[in-house]
């Protein structure tokens, strides 16, 4: 089977699966970490060498106070208790997004697991965290505005190739395969740039209740598509 090298999932139904049991939008969010954790070890059964999920972005700060501050601390939560789980599979963890802007523990927790799983390399997990497809477009083109003026780029030379590796994603391939949890049908400022040809899995599923069967599903159907990236059969 035609397996992936790259799957990002948009994580998505946190709040719509707590409001069907009556239950608060944390518990949802919180329910969501289990399954993080099931698709991490999804991801890794299956071989698969790199996988982002999509898991605060960065209008995500227009939300509830209390929400926001509950996220933050299931993500400290996480990092702290979670972190044996990567080192013990040589998972490296990596972030795209202005995760200096979160809160000062948070970003601390985070320099540090990456810190301690960056010679990994079983499986490279990268958390998108204050993320926004359109600031990082806008942060690589005042980079390379800024070098320009140095002298340090010559602006004329500038194709793709060169633009992508001021994105946040340069160390990583381009998605082959995008999952999107509960149903909806759009990538919420998510790589889009990165997902000129990935292939896009939807299912109602909420994220709470996706688990390792519909990530195989996922992949199966991954592989019965054609990727002609613009050309024929």
């Amino acid at each position: 089977m035609d397996i992936p090298k790259h799957v990002a999932v948009i994580m998505d139904g946190n709040g719509r699966w707590a409001k069907e049991r009556n239950l608060t939008r944390l518990a949802g969010h919180k329910e969501g970490i289990n399954t993080v954790k099931k698709v991490i070890e999804a991801a890794m059964k299956s071989k698969i060498p790199y996988l982002t999920l999509y898991a605060f972005s960065s209008e995500n700060w227009n939300r509830p106070k209390d929400e926001v501050n509950g996220l933050m601390a299931l993500l400290n939560h996480f990092l702290e208790k979670e972190l044996k789980l990567l080192l013990e599979n040589k998972v490296q963890l990596k972030t795209i997004g202005r995760v200096h802007e979160l809160p000062k523990e948070t970003y601390q927790r985070i320099e540090a697991a990456k810190e301690k799983t960056a010679h990994f390399d079983q499986l490279t997990l990268t958390i998108a965290l204050n993320y926004s497809s359109q600031n990082e477009i806008v942060d690589a083109v005042k980079n390379i505005v800024n070098e320009a003026k140095e002298d340090a780029i010559n602006i004329e030379e500038l194709d793709y190739p060169k633009l992508a590796s001021y994105l946040d994603t340069k160390d990583l391939p381009d998605p082959d395969l995008i999952i999107r949890t509960s149903g909806e049908y759009r990538l919420s400022n998510f790589l889009l740039l990165q997902s000129a040809y990935a292939e896009i899995y939807t299912i109602p599923t909420y994220w709470p209740d996706f688990n390792q069967s519909h990530f195989n599903k996922a992949l199966d159907q991954y592989a019965q598509r054609e990727r002609r990236f613009g050309k024929i059969s």
